[in-house]
């Protein structure tokens, strides 16, 4: 059985210099291959609705959307520490909404821990989340849930201002409680401001190496995902053309009669098979 990831062990990486690897997951099979990869946190995140769900961006998912994945992704996961994505609006209201929907995640999920986007505004969410006893990561610079309130999908903090106060937030989630803050797509050199400047560990998406551990989304990351790519994505496969190709082989040999051949077909003793002959005469 394999050990567990922890939160103390989360805080330890950050102390020894040691980088923590998260990637997304969304159903059993993506969840078992990333844990058998040894990767220490998958992320069930909202972007299920564009990346599963075909959406046009994570507004429209429901908690009942995130809850039927986050249970499959737990029966797929044994070492990796879960972290659940609160969607829009199952957060914003009230505290006793926050309090009540991430309770659903760790109670109906099985998660380990909760992911919320906002800076200062969700302060008071947070500590509720804490004082609750659920872990919380925050989520800072460009929020995907917020996209059209700032300008759509780009990069946050260019200027010295804007820079300066993703800081200031950065240390109020910090305060009330976050274990861990994912900065995405802020320069590097904010990045590393924050990260240095923050006890708690940093993960990076599109900002730059010196964060304290990197995520990216799995079907960006195996070459799954076409309708566009960010800059900051690196593809480590090809995926999309190997199964294209796999299914278009298959569709072939269909086609041809070729499949299924002799070696995927079951037998039947002869004497049975007689037998059945001179029943249907």
């Amino acid at each position: 059985m394999a050990t567990k990831m922890t939160l103390s062990e989360l805080a330890a990486r950050k102390t020894a210099g040691r980088k923590i690897t998260m990637v997304t997951a969304y159903d059993y099979p993506t969840a078992r291959l990333v844990d058998k990869a040894g990767l220490d946190m998958i992320l069930v995140g909202d972007s299920l609705g564009m990346v599963v769900l075909g959406y046009d961006s994570t507004v429209p998912v429901t908690m009942e959307d995130m809850l039927h994945h986050i249970r499959a992704v737990m029966r797929g996961t044994q070492r990796a520490f879960v972290l659940g994505d609160l969607p829009f609006m199952s957060y914003q209201v009230s505290v006793e909404q926050a309090v009540g929907n991430a309770g659903r995640f760790i109670k109906e999920g099985g998660c380990d821990g909760v992911k919320l986007e906002g800076g200062r505004e969700v302060v008071p969410q947070v500590q509720g989340l804490c004082r609750a006893g659920i872990p919380v990561c925050g989520h800072i610079g460009l929020t995907p849930q917020t996209a059209t309130n700032l300008g759509g999908f780009k990069v946050q903090g260019k200027d010295a201002a804007s820079a300066s106060a993703l800081v200031e937030d950065a240390l109020a989630l910090q305060e009330a409680g976050a274990f861990m803050l994912v900065l995405e797509c802020v320069p590097d050199i904010l990045a590393r401001e924050i990260s240095r400047t923050l006890h708690i560990p940093t993960i990076g998406i599109g900002a730059g190496r010196e964060c304290d551990g990197q995520v990216l989304v799995f079907h960006d990351l195996v070459g799954l995902f076409d309708r566009f790519t960010p800059k900051f994505v690196k593809r480590y496969a090809q995926l999309e053309e190997v199964v294209v190709q796999a299914l278009q082989e298959y569709g072939t040999e269909v086609a041809a009669g070729i499949f299924p051949g002799p070696e995927h077909c079951f037998g039947m003793k002869q004497e049975e098979a007689d037998r059945f002959v001179r029943t249907r005469k």
